[in-house]
């Protein structure tokens, strides 16, 4: 728990702060960049496909809809994972190349 101290002496909570959040935070930045970079690009495109997915399934036939949550938020998440690892490779070949100012091989 993140904790400041007030005027008084008193400890209390910040605002805006989350103890599962922070140890998630923790646990990422251990990770390499492309880890990293696929973990949210999967976790970002899937959200977002599940909500599209909930939209379409409601609007088209409600006692369906959690099967389109699945149909659509799956193969995002999959499509956002492969792309936040590429993109993390190319962050990391490009940081070595300019690093060393050779090229990887």
């Amino acid at each position: 728990m993140v904790r400041c101290h007030t005027a008084g002496g008193r400890l209390h909570r910040r605002a805006g702060q989350n103890e599962a959040v922070s140890a998630i935070a923790v646990r990422l930045r251990g990770l390499p960049l492309p880890a990293r970079w696929a973990i949210v690009g999967a976790t970002s495109a899937g959200v977002i496909g599940a909500i599209v997915g909930l939209v379409i399934g409601l609007r088209v036939y409600a006692p369906t809809a959690p099967f389109a949550v699945v149909e659509l938020g799956l193969p995002a998440a999959i499509v956002g994972g492969a792309l936040g690892l590429a993109a993390g490779v190319i962050v990391t070949v490009g940081r070595r190349i300019k690093r060393d100012g050779t090229r990887p091989g």
